[in-house]
C-alpha cells in the first residue's frame, strides 16, 4: 500500500512539473491572464496578466494519479467525481474572467447552485451507502445520527470547504502549500480505514508540491478558481468519506480562520461602519501591516502545519 501512495504522489508531482510549463506558454499566447481587483492591495497590481487556470493541470494530474494507483478502489470515484465537478465550475468561472478581461466571472448564484447540487449528490450517496451511512463522528463523544439533516450538513461542509480554500488563494503559494499540508495529514487518517482515499490524498499532496514550483513567489501561474474550488472539495470529500468532517475544521484551520476573518469584517462593517482588519481575508491584513508576501505565506504554512498536527492528535485520541 505504501508503494501505491508513493507512486501516486511522485506521478502526480512529475506530471504537474511536466505539463505546467506548456500550459503557461499556451495561456500567455492567448493572453488569458488574471485580472486584479482594484480594491485589493496596491502591490498586487503587478500580478495582472499572470496566467491563470493552472488548476487544470493540478487537478488533472492528481485525478490521473488516483485512478492509476488506487487499483480500482470504488471509494475514490465519488471523491474524484466531486473534485472534477468543482474544478469544472471553477474553470467556467476562470474562462469567463479571462475572455472578458474582468475580475468577475460566473454570477455568485450560478456558482452556489452548482456547488450545492454536487455536494448534495455526495451527501445522498454517503447517506444511502450501507457501509457509511448518515452518522457524524464527534471527537471524544461518539457518533450522532441527524437523519435527513445529514445531507444538508454535508452540503455545508463541502461548499464551505471549497469556498474557504478559494478565499485563501490570494497570495502566491498560499493555497497550494496549505492544502498540500492538509492532504498529507488526511493521508495518515485515510491509510488505516480507506486505502483508496489515501492514494487520492497522496496524489493531491504531490500535485500541490509540483504546482508550488511555479506558483510560489513570484508566481508564474495561478491555480484560479479551477484549482482552489477543487482543492477545497477534495479535502471535504476525504473528510466526508472518512467520517472526519469535524476534524477537517482543525486540519484545515487556516482556511477556517481566513473565512471567519471575512465574515467578521463584513458583519462588523455593517453594524458599525468600521473595520476589524486592515483588509480581509486575514492574509491581506498582515500584508498591509508591512509583512512581505513570502513571509505571510511561510508563516501561514507553519500555522497550517501546527493545526494539521493538532488535528491528527485529536483524531488519534478522540476518534
Amino acid at each position: 500500500m505504501l508503494s501505491s501512495l508513493l507512486a501516486a504522489a511522485v506521478f502526480s508531482l512529475a506530471l504537474t512539473l511536466t505539463l505546467t510549463p506548456p500550459l503557461i506558454s499556451y495561456l500567455r499566447r492567448l493572453h488569458y491572464g488574471q485580472a486584479i481587483r482594484s480594491q485589493g492591495p496596491a502591490r498586487h497590481q503587478v500580478k495582472a496578466g499572470t496566467p491563470t487556470m493552472g488548476g487544470v493541470v493540478l487537478v488533472g494530474a492528481a485525478a490521473a494519479g488516483t485512478l492509476l494507483f488506487a487499483r480500482g478502489a470504488p471509494e475514490t470515484l465519488p471523491a474524484v467525481g466531486l473534485t472534477v465537478g468543482y474544478a469544472l465550475i471553477g474553470l467556467e468561472d476562470d474562462a469567463r474572467k479571462a475572455v472578458r478581461r474582468r475580475a468577475l466571472g460566473l454570477k455568485a448564484r450560478e456558482k452556489l447552485v452548482a456547488q450545492v447540487v454536487l455536494a448534495g449528490l455526495l451527501g445522498a450517496w454517503v447517506y444511502f451507502h450501507p457501509a457509511l451511512g448518515g452518522g457524524v463522528r464527534i471527537p471524544f463523544w461518539g457518533t450522532v445520527h441527524p437523519g435527513w439533516w445529514y445531507i444538508p450538513f454535508i452540503v455545508l461542509v463541502v461548499v464551505g470547504s471549497a469556498n474557504a480554500v478559494n478565499l485563501t488563494d490570494g497570495l502566491d503559494g498560499l493555497a497550494a502549500g496549505t492544502a498540500g499540508i492538509a492532504f498529507l495529514a488526511f493521508t495518515f487518517i485515510a491509510l488505516g480505514q480507506n486505502p483508496g482515499l489515501a492514494v487520492f490524498t497522496a496524489a493531491f499532496a504531490g500535485a500541490c508540491v509540483g504546482f508550488l514550483w511555479f506558483n510560489s513567489y513570484p508566481a508564474q501561474i495561478f491555480m484560479g478558481d479551477t484549482g482552489s474550488l477543487a482543492l477545497g472539495a477534495a479535502l471535504a470529500a476525504t473528510a466526508v468519506l472518512t467520517k472526519t468532517e469535524i476534524w477537517l475544521a482543525v486540519i484545515g484551520g487556516v482556511f477556517v480562520v481566513e473565512t471567519l476573518s471575512v465574515i467578521l469584517q463584513v458583519v462588523y462593517f455593517r453594524l458599525t461602519g468600521g473595520r476589524i482588519f486592515r483588509m480581509s481575508p486575514l492574509h491581506h491584513h498582515f500584508e498591509l501591516g508591512g509583512w512581505p508576501e513570502p513571509v505571510v505565506v511561510r508563516r501561514f504554512w507553519l500555522g497550517g502545519t501546527a493545526l494539521a498536527v493538532l488535528g491528527l492528535a485529536l483524531w488519534y485520541f478522540g476518534a
